[in-house]
């Protein structure tokens, strides 16, 4: 190796290439900031049209019908230019995209999002912040622990609660179960712990125990934790949809018998179809009498920890041992936004692995606040800045406020939809959702009005006119509106009843039935 070669003095990239060339214009950056400026100009201005011009919720757009604009791109030759790449999202994306705020959305639960978490997106974004270490996020690790620590205290955990930022209700779900297992197992006579030597020899007898109507993720994440589908028991619900404490008296008595052991008992604090709220109290104390890890799915109606009118649905809650909670849904953030809880931060350890490269062992004993230990990801966007932004521009009341609106625009709801003799409404709305069908005289078969509601459902789809949900109950399908703007009004809704009998009567007086989609256009 020469070692008299001299080397030149590295010059900074912005002045490497002539201001304005196209190489600096790639990379965010001093250089680029008026490309930036006015590159976010054009796209806030391709917003602004299409909503403006949008007639409904979607533009009713088939899969078969948009899949062929897509295979005839090759990604490998770019255009090269932004307005013809914004061009291109324009016609791809943006003219077929679903609008959460439109108030004949009323699918799925997802709600319009507040102002400041629009601006917060545009201050994180660009900035490029991760937040699994310090060194990689400074402030913003202690804007998110802050945030967990508000979210606690709401909650009523107590002093030694601590979590962190999730993707949504499925990982804060996982994460969840992953810690009651592990905490479980660790206790087992003779077992040294899940992390070093993996699962003990019982681990088949372990079992979850959570209401048939709960959400899915609870199996999903049995699968994922190697005990499967089999370990978890669904307890009957009663008529309200709530988990029944007879029956899931039943089923702890019955893995008794069968040597099997409950780990974790899930309680649903709003569950997706009916909005129902188990009774926590009742579970904790069951929970506490035989030592099994309570952890309770707030992730729909965790926004009840905000409203000055309802906050006492979500009693007992305070005496979980772990709670999920979903910002991007009741708390009104863009996705993704969402929160696991623990009761002692302490049990978060089991998800801990130092890297030295990383999040050293004496880096945490030094006491640097690296997220990454308390979290199932490495690499996280600054999600928090967006409740952060909400919560300091516009305050938790107002949130609150919006929760409150749509539970009783729900009522409303049910109250105009039981006066109609041709709509069955399923149960009166525990938070803000209504189950019902379309129900003309003269058509009585269960499998008829399957088929009819479905059509319903799909045509007013495919005209771009509303986006409703469709669920199962017992087998039979029923329409489902999912309600979390706070600006639609129960005239809106009434006049999408209406469209929904207008299309159902239209249906049962046709003779050739319509087109059924296997996939819904939105």
């Amino acid at each position: 190796m020469r070692h008299d070669m001299e080397f030149a003095t590295p010059i900074p990239l912005h002045r490497a290439r002539p201001p304005g060339s196209p190489e600096t214009l790639a990379l965010f950056g001093e250089q680029s900031l008026e490309a930036y400026r006015s590159g976010m100009q054009q796209c806030m201005d391709r917003v602004q049209r299409t909503l403006s011009r949008a007639q409904g919720p979607c533009s009713g757009v088939a899969p078969h019908e948009l899949q062929p604009a897509f295979e005839a791109i090759d990604l490998d030759r770019p255009l090269n230019d932004l307005d013809a790449s914004l061009e291109e999202v324009q016609r791809l994306y943006l003219d077929h995209a679903v609008y959460f705020h439109h108030p004949r959305y009323v699918a799925h639960l997802n709600c319009p999002i507040t102002l400041p978490s629009i601006l917060a997106e545009a201050i994180a974004t660009p900035l490029n912040t991760a937040v699994e270490t310090w060194d990689q996020s400074a402030g913003a690790t202690l804007i998110e622990q802050k945030l967990i620590d508000w979210t606690a205290a709401r909650v009523g955990l107590g002093e030694d609660a601590d979590g962190v930022f999730t993707s949504g209700g499925t990982q804060s779900n996982l994460m969840a179960l992953s810690i009651a297992r592990d905490s479980a197992c660790e206790a087992m006579p003779g077992h040294p712990g899940n992390r070093h030597h993996g699962l003990p020899p019982n681990y088949r007898q372990l079992r979850i125990l959570t209401s048939e109507v709960s959400h899915f993720s609870v199996q999903k994440a049995a699968a994922l934790l190697g005990l499967g589908y089999d370990a978890v028991i669904t307890v009957p619900s009663d008529a309200s949809k709530c988990m029944d404490i007879g029956a899931l008296e039943t089923e702890l008595n019955e893995c008794d018998e069968a040597g099997l052991i409950p780990f974790a008992i899930v309680a649903t604090a709003g569950t997706t179809d009916f909005g129902s709220i188990d009774p926590i109290p009742a579970i904790a104390e069951r929970c506490h009498q035989r030592g099994i890890w309570l952890h309770v799915d707030a992730a729909y109606g965790g926004g009840l920890l905000l409203s000055r009118r309802h906050r006492h649905w979500l009693a007992g809650i305070e005496q979980a041992d772990s709670v999920s909670i979903d910002y991007h849904k009741t708390f009104f953030q863009p996705v993704s936004c969402s929160a696991c809880l623990v009761r002692d931060r302490r049990q978060l350890r089991h998800i801990t692995y130092h890297a030295d490269y990383l999040n050293p062992r004496d880096q945490a004993e030094e006491g640097t606040p690296d997220l990454v230990n308390k979290s199932l990801q490495t690499t996280r966007r600054f999600d928090a800045l967006k409740l952060w932004m909400t919560l300091r521009t516009l305050g938790a009341e107002r949130l609150g406020d919006y929760l409150d609106e749509v539970i009783e625009l729900a009522q409303q709801a049910y109250r105009a939809m039981r006066q109609r003799d041709d709509i069955e409404v399923l149960l009166p709305p525990a938070l803000s959702t209504l189950v019902f069908r379309y129900r003309p005289d003269g058509v009585d078969d269960d499998s008829d009005l399957d088929t009819l509601n479905q059509q319903i459902r799909q045509t007013l789809s495919r005209r771009g006119e509303a986006v409703v949900a469709g669920t199962r109950v017992d087998g039979r399908f029923y329409l489902k509106f999912t309600l979390l703007n706070p600006m639609t009004r129960v005239e809106d809704l009434m006049a999408l009843i209406s469209d929904i009998v207008q299309v159902g009567e239209a249906l049962v007086s046709s003779s050739r039935p319509p087109i059924v989609w296997s996939t819904p256009s939105c």
